[in-house]
């Protein structure tokens, strides 16, 4: 069970790593070196606020998801970008980059998320 759980974080943290690689070069701005060590530790960062600040989030805002059926949660999954790039060192974005990259990340999280769950019911 647990080695499910963490071959599927592990999973998410590298297709993370490559949104956010997707989503950093087409819509932020990155003032220092630019190596792999940057898109890692950005995927790592963006897995972990979706695992612990997300829920928090989402539960706090419920009354707005359902009262806009759903579409708050572009807000939701915006501030998570936000949070991952203000967290991450020498990377910038704008807000419409944020909201792109989110759209980015929420559509590769939605196409794990599909992936993922069957495997963890065996």
């Amino acid at each position: 069970m647990i080695k499910r759980q963490l071959l599927g974080f592990a999973v998410r943290w590298v297709l993370s790593s490559f949104g956010m690689w997707i989503a950093i070069t087409l819509f932020g701005t990155i003032t220092g070196a630019y190596d792999a060590w940057l898109f890692i530790a950005a995927g790592l960062i963006f897995s972990l606020v979706n695992a612990l600040v997300r829920p928090f989030a989402t539960t706090m805002a419920l009354p707005l998801i359902v009262l806009t059926m759903g579409i708050f949660t572009i807000i939701i999954n915006t501030a998570m970008v936000a949070l991952t790039i203000y967290l991450l060192p020498n990377v910038t974005m704008s807000f419409l980059g944020a909201v792109a990259s989110s759209i980015i990340m929420s559509i590769i999280n939605g196409l794990v998320n599909f992936w993922i769950t069957p495997y963890n019911r065996k």
